[in-house]
């Protein structure tokens, strides 16, 4: 009984071996096998009957038949056109067929449509790039529930002060409700990948904060690069001068402001740091908040980072 157990739990694997398809790794594909991981990732998003759903690398269809299931349409954006056929093959006639729409091509490259909740276990190498995507994509989404990596998915949770907050937790956070839910072993996975993993649930803020996210972005880059030195320390390379005095001159010719002959823009970014009380700081223990007001102190004088 035990093997025919297991025989099943694998058959669309089996199946897929059969026809010589290898899991290809260059894609991150790393299939979920594991039922009741599938299980609990689409209890926690809430889903609802009349959600459209996207699932990114769908792989073999495993959560994809599930979420059928639960919801009112699924998109599917998959890179692999050898599994794009697995997964048309598996819901041909059968009610699903016209419930699912496949997206053939790179996530990262193709325009999203419209969708409620992504619930995905994301290529591992992807997974930046892509967080940032989904944040910005317009209309708003309800949530995400995502797999990841597992340091990558704890640095998407850091808080200041942890080892591992960088500027992906800060500007994560600015712009989502951020939630570690769950860890899966390695063992859940066909291949099995060669590190552990973690679910995590996005929430993006709605409506978002009132920011220039490349602004934002570009002052959170330079304050991170060293993240456990002073800022006053961290604003002293000098390319990051240059690209501040040429921003600054470009941003004083557009409002017809007069630069001083002897203007120096070290002496104006620090004056800068000191009135915000920020030039002691170190990014490592700044919260999103602390950043806002910096941000806002730099524009106000004219100091702009995009």
């Amino acid at each position: 009984m035990p093997k025919i157990k297991a025989e099943k739990k694998s058959r669309i694997h089996n199946e897929i071996a059969k026809q010589g398809i290898q899991f290809n790794k260059d894609f991150g594909q790393h299939i979920l096998k594991n039922p009741l991981i599938i299980t609990s990732m689409l209890d926690k998003a809430g889903l609802r009957p009349t959600d459209v759903a996207l699932e990114i690398g769908p792989g073999t269809g495993n959560m994809t038949i599930k979420l059928l299931d639960r919801v009112k349409k699924v998109i599917a954006c998959e890179i692999d056109t050898r599994l794009v056929a697995e997964l048309q093959k598996r819901v041909q006639g059968t009610p699903y067929q016209s419930k699912l729409q496949i997206i053939v091509g790179d996530v990262l490259k193709t325009e999203l449509p419209f969708f409620d909740i992504c619930v995905a276990n994301i290529p591992y190498q992807i997974s930046s790039p892509l967080v940032f995507k989904l944040l910005l994509h317009r209309p708003f989404f309800r949530c995400a529930i995502l797999m990841f990596q597992k340091e990558f998915a704890q640095r998407l949770v850091a808080k200041p002060g942890d080892k591992l907050y960088c500027r992906l937790s800060i500007n994560t956070q600015l712009l989502a409700r951020v939630d570690m839910l769950m860890k899966v072993g390695k063992n859940n996975f066909r291949p099995p990948p060669k590190v552990e993993s973690s679910v995590v649930r996005i929430e993006p803020r709605n409506p978002p904060p009132p920011i220039n996210f490349v602004e934002w972005d570009g002052l959170t880059r330079i304050a991170f690069v060293r993240k456990n030195k002073t800022l006053s320390a961290a604003f002293k390379h000098s390319t990051t001068m240059a690209a501040l005095e040429k921003n600054y001159r470009v941003h004083c010719s557009l409002h017809n402001k007069e630069i001083p002959e002897e203007f120096d823009i070290k002496q104006k970014v620090q004056e800068i740091l000191v009135s915000a009380e920020a030039d002691q700081m170190r990014a490592r223990t700044m919260d999103c908040d602390d950043f806002m007001k910096l941000l806002h102190a730099f524009n106000s004088e004219g100091i702009h980072f995009a």
